[in-house]
C-alpha cells in the first residue's frame, strides 16, 4: 500500500497568517489536517475508487496550497504563535459601600466567559475551565476546554464557547465538540451568533461571518483595531473596536452606518433598538441602532471593562477598572455606584433582579440588585455572602475526536447520514419526516463518507437546515 504525507506551512511576520496543511495518502484515502502552528488543528478524510484517484486528489490539493504560499516545512520547528490575552488591571474601589452579593464562586482564574438564562448560570475562565451553576450558586457540571475561554454565547437552546486555540466549542450536549474552527490569522476576541451563523470580531478590528456548514461568508475590516464588541440583530450586525461602531448590513453588502465613541470600545450589549459601548474614556454610550445617533451618555469614574441591562434598557449597568459596579437611569441618572467585593467585572448579565458578574479575580458572583437590597446596602447591611465550593465528585468532561458507537438494531432516534458532494462532505437526514435535501449542522471532525450517526433531536433552522440537539453516536 502506497503511503505519504506532505506538511506545508503559512507564516507571515506582523500578526500575519500562521497555519499549517497537512495531506497523506494511505491507498485509496486521503487525509486533510489543517489549523493553527502549534494546534492538533481539524482533520478531514476522503476515500476514492483507485489509489491512483487519491493520489491525484491529494496533489491538486497541495498544488492549491503552494500557489497561495504554502511551503514544505519540518513539522514543530515553528513555534506556535502566542494568543491575545486582554490586558487588565484592576484596582480597589473607591465606593463607599460594597455591593449585597448572596453567593461567589471562585474559578480559579480570571473569567471573561458568562451566561445566564431561565435555568442555569455559565462562566468560562483563561485556564479553560468552563462551569455551570444554578442561580442559587449548586454547580451542575465542568467542562475542560484546550484553551482559555474568550467569551461565552447563547443561540437559542446551544451554548458556545469562544476559546484562545480559534475554535468555537458547542457546549449543549454532554460531550463538548468544535463547532466552528475560526481561520487561523484570527485572534478570537469577541463572537455572537444567531440561527447558526456565527460572527467573530477580532484583534485586527477584523469582523468575520461564517455559516453553519463551518465556511467562510464573508467579512469586514474596520477602521480601529481591537474590536472587544460584535452584536448581531435581524437585520444587523454591530462592530465596536478602538474608533467606534460601525453597523453592516447582516448579509454584509454594505455599512450601514459608523458612529464614533468616547474612547475605543471595550465591551457591547444590546436591546431590540438600541446598542451600548462601554469604553476606556469612562462612559458607557448608547446608540441608536436605526442611524448611530448617540442617545446617551452614562458617566463612570474610571474604564468600563463591561456593561448590561435590564429588559427594554430600563436600568444601565457598568462595570469599571476599580471593582466598583454602577447603575443608571435610561437618561443616564447615576442611580448607585458600589465595590464588588472582589475585582473588576470583566462580563456581565442581568435577570430578575440580580446581576451576574465574572471578574478580574476568577469570581462567578450573585448581586441582589433589587431596590430594597442595594438601599440596605448603601446604608451598610448587606448579607454574608456564600462562598460557593466547586462539587469535587463532579465528572469533568473535555472534547473528543471520537464518539460513542451504538448498534442500529439497538439505536433509537433520528438517523443522519455523511455524504460526499462536489468535495466536500454533508450530512443529510434520513429518518422519515424531514426535509432530505437539507444539511445538518455537524462537528466536522467526526464525518466519514457513507457513515451513519443516529442524535437525540433535530431543530429546523431559517437557513434551511437542521441543528442537533443532544448526543450524537455513530451507527455500526
Amino acid at each position: 500500500m502506497s503511503e505519504s504525507t506532505t506538511y506545508l506551512e503559512l507564516s507571515q511576520e506582523s500578526g500575519g497568517a500562521h497555519k499549517f496543511y497537512e495531506v497523506s495518502v494511505s491507498g485509496t484515502e486521503v487525509a486533510v489536517r489543517y489549523g493553527r502552528i502549534g494546534a492538533a488543528g481539524q482533520a478531514q478524510r476522503s476515500t476514492f475508487p483507485t489509489a491512483e484517484k487519491a493520489q491525484a486528489a491529494a496533489a491538486k490539493k497541495i498544488g492549491e496550497k503552494v500557489r497561495k504560499g504554502y511551503a514544505p516545512a519540518v513539522r514543530g520547528q515553528r513555534a506556535a504563535r502566542p494568543v491575545t490575552r486582554r490586558q487588565v488591571a484592576s484596582a480597589p474601589s473607591t465606593a463607599r459601600a460594597v455591593a449585597p452579593v448572596l453567593w461567589r464562586f471562585r474559578t480559579g482564574s480570571a473569567a471573561f466567559g458568562i451566561h445566564v438564562d431561565a435555568d442555569r448560570c455559565w462562566v468560562g475562565n483563561q485556564n479553560g475551565d468552563v462551569h455551570t451553576l444554578g442561580h442559587d450558586g449548586e454547580v451542575l457540571a465542568r467542562y475542560q476546554l484546550p484553551a482559555g475561554v474568550k467569551c461565552l454565547v447563547a443561540d437559542d437552546f446551544w451554548i458556545y464557547a469562544g476559546c484562545d486555540d480559534g475554535s468555537v466549542y458547542d457546549l449543549s450536549s454532554k460531550l463538548p465538540f468544535a463547532a466552528y474552527d475560526i481561520a487561523p490569522d484570527v485572534d478570537i476576541f469577541w463572537l455572537d451568533i444567531r440561527e447558526g451563523i456565527l460572527h467573530v470580531a477580532d484583534r485586527d478590528g477584523g469582523l468575520t461571518v461564517i455559516d453553519h456548514e463551518d465556511e467562510y461568508q464573508w467579512s469586514r475590516r474596520s477602521s480601529g483595531s481591537a474590536a472587544w464588541m460584535v452584536r448581531r440583530d435581524d437585520r444587523a450586525v454591530h462592530h465596536g473596536h478602538s474608533r467606534g461602531v460601525t453597523t453592516y448590513a447582516a448579509d454584509g453588502s454594505r455599512e450601514l452606518w459608523h458612529t464614533p465613541t468616547q474612547g475605543a470600545v471595550l465591551f457591547g450589549w444590546q436591546e431590540d433598538a438600541s446598542v451600548y459601548a462601554g469604553t476606556d474614556r469612562r462612559v458607557v454610550q448608547r446608540l441608536a441602532k436605526k442611524d448611530g445617533a448617540i442617545e446617551a451618555t452614562y458617566a463612570c469614574d474610571t474604564v468600563v471593562y463591561s456593561c448590561a441591562t435590564a429588559p427594554g434598557g430600563r436600568y444601565v449597568f457598568a462595570g469599571d477598572s476599580a471593582s466598583s459596579v454602577y447603575c443608571f437611569a435610561a437618561d443616564g441618572t447615576r442611580l448607585w455606584k458600589l465595590g464588588t467585593g472582589g475585582g473588576s467585572a470583566l462580563s456581565m448579565q442581568y435577570l430578575d433582579e440580580k446581576l451576574y458578574m465574572v471578574t478580574t479575580d476568577g469570581s462567578l458572583v450573585c448581586v441582589d440588585a433589587s431596590d430594597a437590597a442595594v438601599a440596605a446596602a448603601r446604608a451598610g447591611t448587606v448579607p454574608v455572602a456564600r462562598d460557593v465550593k466547586s462539587a469535587a465528585a463532579l465528572p469533568t468532561y473535555t472534547p473528543s475526536a471520537t464518539v460513542q458507537t451504538v448498534m442500529a438494531t439497538a439505536a433509537s432516534g433520528i438517523v443522519v447520514e455523511c455524504v460526499q458532494e462536489s468535495g466536500r462532505l454533508r450530512m443529510h437526514v434520513v429518518s422519515d419526516g424531514f426535509e432530505p435535501s437539507w444539511n445538518v449542522q455537524f462537528p466536522r471532525h467526526i464525518r466519514r463518507p457513507g457513515t451513519r450517526y443516529v442524535v437525540d433531536g433535530l431543530a429546523p433552522a431559517s437557513g434551511g437546515f437542521y441543528r442537533v440537539r443532544g448526543e450524537i453516536r455513530q451507527l455500526v
